[in-house]
């Protein structure tokens, strides 16, 4: 496990990165008092998870999460400092942990157990599609590579109709939202989608997609994917999931919302059941809060 700790404090910043190197899990845990080096850093190098100061100048810590999360999406976000009002906006970024200064050992071991548990879980099979953080298709472990870019983006988006039959007018609408559907965009579009067949034959997939008369849709009988297994109860992915789904793409958002309330509804109810004046609660993406159930 890599781990970036990043906080303007030199005294604090060298505990938490001493008390990370102390975490079995650790492979690499590098430190940094200025944000805008961490982030060139991160440029360069996978991290799995970053444990980040709020207040610091320049660049929050907050913002840095979001520049982190856009370049490695399965980074988990742990926020180390002295205010716990900022645990709604820790929550905006889907952070998996809220730690206050000053940090205990117990307390990090317990944040980051948390994290790592989360982290996504492998999937095996001839065609796996994955969909949590951003899209993903690999066949036989070899990454597919689609060209143009926008064959990915179709894709995604059947795979988001979970095999529902679309028309090519359905699948433009929302790819292309507010453009005009004229002649020239259905050539382009068509073009597109010829690119994607020739991608997935080159990649002996082709079964996974199934073309008719002016419509396009998946055939999920013939690949894996994160998205359904967390639909069908699969306990292992509905723990792996931590807020985020195909990199949160407008035509995207309502099944992102679909599996966010069904992996804060288990805590809910959770809450509900053991009724107490106050509860510590740690919703589906990690965040701990104390609140009133």
């Amino acid at each position: 496990m890599r781990i970036i700790c990043v906080d303007d404090e030199r005294l604090i910043l060298e505990r938490t990165v001493s008390l990370c190197r102390e975490l079995p899990e650790t492979e690499e845990a590098v430190g940094f008092t200025h944000p805008r080096k961490a982030l060139e850093w991160v440029a360069e190098h996978p991290v799995d998870l970053a444990l980040l100061d709020v207040e610091m100048p320049g660049m929050s810590g907050i913002e840095l999460a979001a520049a982190i999360k856009e370049r490695w999406p399965d980074a988990a976000i742990i926020f180390v400092t002295a205010y716990p009002k900022y645990a709604v906006d820790a929550f905006a970024v889907r952070a998996s942990g809220y730690l206050l200064k000053p940090v205990t050992k117990e307390a990090l071991e317990s944040d980051v157990t948390h994290a790592l548990s989360g982290r996504r879980k492998p999937l095996e099979g001839h065609v796996v599609v994955r969909t949590f953080g951003g899209f993903d298709v690999l066949a036989d472990g070899r990454t597919v590579e689609f060209r143009p870019a926008k064959c990915r983006e179709i894709l995604g988006y059947l795979v988001d109709r979970q095999g529902a039959t679309v028309t090519k007018a359905e699948l433009f609408a929302a790819l292309w939202e507010d453009r005009p559907y004229d002649r020239g965009m259905q050539k382009q579009l068509d073009n597109y989608v010829r690119s994607l067949r020739t991608t997935l034959r080159e990649y002996g997939i082709e079964d996974m997609l199934e073309m008719g008369r002016g419509t396009l849709r998946v055939r999920p009988e013939h690949f894996v994917c994160d998205l359904y297994r967390f639909l069908e109860g699969d306990q292992d992915v509905v723990q792996s999931y931590r807020g985020e789904y195909m990199s949160t793409r407008s035509w995207a958002s309502m099944t992102e919302s679909l599996l966010t309330w069904r992996r804060r509804g288990v805590i809910i109810i959770k809450c509900m059941l053991n009724r107490k004046s106050s509860q510590h609660l740690r919703f589906f993406n990690g965040q701990s809060m104390d609140i009133a159930c």
